[in-house]
């Protein structure tokens, strides 16, 4: 999908963080990182989808601190997928920024077998994997699930392969509007030890968990990570979403 079809912004452009200078070494559009320690991510559900259920492609607005939006995240999925697979579904997110050029490609391939914390070190084919890359084309970092009989876990992989940090899922996941509690994803050094960030599902209130099928997640992380890190991190959101989240929503 050519990303000049999107020509709306979620939100008025005067809402927008201003985008820093060109760094060196950092990709293209993804300068925005090197300033935050914190990204506020929402998922965005079209009046169509909140009333008839009709699982449409997900969209994502990415904000500051201040609530200011620097990127925004849209699913580029077939309908036969989405309506056939669920949760499950493979997919590719586009990545734009304020001047609507395309900074990042997100994207999971379909595994049949894939989903099970138990079965997901076994082999490749029951393990779920998202590639991220920035710009298109470019490889920047991987998040791959892997085994564990109790709680999810996910190894991010930069560019060669190597892992750079993990994350740890909680031991079980409330969720919903009479479930008064955050559902944090602990963001841990390589070697498993150190927390030193967190993916979270935040809690909306009773009445917004009630009436909303939009969820809002942030992502924490120290501000002196690499952008590929920050950047892979916004790819392994929207797989906990899928994996987690997304299943509640389909049930509404």
């Amino acid at each position: 999908m050519d990303i000049n079809t999107v020509t709306q912004a979620p939100i008025p452009t005067n809402q927008w963080m201003n985008r820093p200078n060109l760094i060196p070494g950092c990709p293209p559009g993804l300068e925005y990182l090197t300033q935050l320690d914190k990204i506020q991510v929402e998922q965005l559900v079209s009046m169509i989808e909140a009333f008839t259920g009709f699982e449409r492609n997900n969209k994502y607005a990415l904000r500051n601190a201040n609530n200011e939006q620097f990127l925004y995240a849209y699913e580029d999925t077939d309908t036969c997928m989405r309506i056939c697979c669920g949760n499950q579904r493979g997919f590719k997110f586009h990545v734009i920024d304020n001047l609507r050029q395309e900074v990042m490609v997100i994207s999971r391939e379909f595994k049949f077998c894939a989903g099970c914390c138990w079965f997901a070190g076994c082999c490749m084919c029951c393990s779920f994997e998202v590639r991220v890359e920035a710009p298109p084309g470019n490889l920047i970092g991987t998040i791959r699930q892997t085994g564990s009989f109790w709680k999810a876990n996910y190894d991010i992989l930069d560019e060669t392969d190597n892992v750079i940090l993990k994350i740890e899922g909680p031991c079980c996941i409330f969720d919903g509007p009479c479930m008064p509690c955050d559902n944090e994803f602990k963001l841990l050094t390589s070697d498993g030890t150190t927390q030193i960030g967190s993916l979270t599902k935040e809690y909306a209130g009773f009445v917004k968990e009630l009436v909303t099928l939009s969820d809002k997640f942030s992502i924490s992380f120290p501000i002196d990570l690499s952008v590929k890190a920050k950047g892979t991190l916004i790819g392994a959101l929207l797989l906990i979403d899928f994996m987690f989240f997304e299943r509640k929503n389909n049930d509404n």
